[in-house]
């Protein structure tokens, strides 16, 4: 069965840092990839980016451009979201998903079925 679990969420203020993790089990196969994926209050889920496990290849969406990155540990099997200069507007609750559907050039789709319960993260002064 596959599992993911989140953690790393916390209140930080505008300007800050923060590291989200996702341990990842249960997945048979090592060429999947693994996204992250927030819903802010009131709004839909949107999505922040992605890693390939084959070949560390990363996509971001438009919100994760030149503030977060994604890296991963394929020995512990542990993908990590870096959140830096945080703004209000970021106050969500992250997931991680895997396996992805896609993760390339034109962007990232997730499979409805694998998603961690979130950690929350909270941008405020």
């Amino acid at each position: 069965e596959v599992q993911l679990v989140e953690s790393g969420g916390g209140l930080v203020q505008p300007g800050g840092s923060l590291r989200l993790s996702c341990v990842a089990s249960g997945i048979t196969r090592d060429d999947y990839a693994i996204g992250w994926f927030r819903t802010a209050p009131g709004k839909e889920r949107e999505a922040v980016g992605c890693i390939r496990r084959r070949d560390g290849f990363t996509y971001y969406a438009d919100v994760a451009q030149g503030r977060f990155t994604i890296s991963t540990d394929n020995v512990k099997s542990t993908v990590y979201l870096h959140l830096n200069s945080l703004k209000r507007e970021d106050t969500a609750v992250y997931s991680c998903t895997a396996p992805l559907i896609m993760c390339g050039d034109v962007g990232m789709a997730a499979s409805p079925n694998y998603w961690g319960q979130g950690t929350q993260v909270t941008v405020s002064s």
